[in-house]
């Protein structure tokens, strides 16, 4: 891994690399979370269960179902109603569909 000297870095410097490293963060976090839903799912599968049975089926409530996420961070996401988040106007305003979006 590379040693960056933030002492010589700009303002606007310091500020992109911040949020580059979000959204690796983000990105990892993702991973990792995908990876232990996996073991999981595996684990009680090779025991005769579902994850339901284990942990006990839970919902997400009454609200919309979400349609439409952030591919470069799954947390992101939106249901269609309402005001498009703004990673999704600037997604849209440089050339992507919203059907590129959908879930």
């Amino acid at each position: 891994m590379t040693s960056v000297n933030y002492d010589k870095m700009s303002a606007k410097e310091l500020t992109e690399h911040i949020a580059k490293a979000q959204r690796a963060l983000a990105a990892a976090k993702d991973r990792e979370r995908a990876a232990v839903k996996q073991k999981i799912a595996s684990l009680a599968e090779n025991a005769g269960f579902s994850v339901g049975e284990l942990f006990g089926a839970r919902g997400r409530g009454r609200g919309t179902a979400v349609k439409f996420a952030n591919p470069a961070n799954r947390a992101e996401t939106w249901t269609g109603r309402g005001r498009k988040p703004n990673w999704l106007v600037a997604k849209l305003s440089k050339g992507a569909k919203l059907a590129d979006f959908a879930l």
